[in-house]
């Protein structure tokens, strides 16, 4: 049985009840180029087209910027449902997408280093 604050649409033994590719339409592939660590932001404008309930959610949580990780995981959706979620966002204007910008090459051997330096005095 759903918790009360869960909704109709979550069953705690079973999971979300529709499925993950009924929320973006079958499609797989956002019209987006979006990654994980982009930041997303709505802009104020409203959709002029009609979209279901995970738009609005996700339109709810772009108030500041917000990556698109983050937006996956509040909305309980895997990562390519919630782009394609956040690209039809984009399309009608709601939100703005930002690509993150790295100062270092995430390859970058001293960037790895101090990473591992910190992790090692913490434990």
């Amino acid at each position: 049985m759903a918790a009360p604050q869960d909704g109709p649409w979550l069953d705690d033994a079973a999971g979300r009840l529709i499925r993950p590719y009924t929320v973006s339409n079958g499609r797989t592939r956002p019209t987006a180029t979006l990654d994980l660590l982009s930041q997303v932001m709505a802009t104020g404008t409203l959709p002029q087209t009609l979209l279901g309930p995970e738009h609005s959610q996700a339109l709810g949580l772009c108030k500041g910027p917000t990556s698109v990780a983050e937006i996956s995981a509040h909305l309980r959706l895997p990562a390519v449902v919630t782009k394609v979620v956040l690209s039809d966002l984009v399309d009608c204007g709601a939100v703005t997408a930002r690509a993150p910008r790295f100062q270092h090459t995430p390859t970058d051997r001293s960037l790895l280093e101090a990473v591992l330096d910190g992790l090692r005095r913490r434990l």
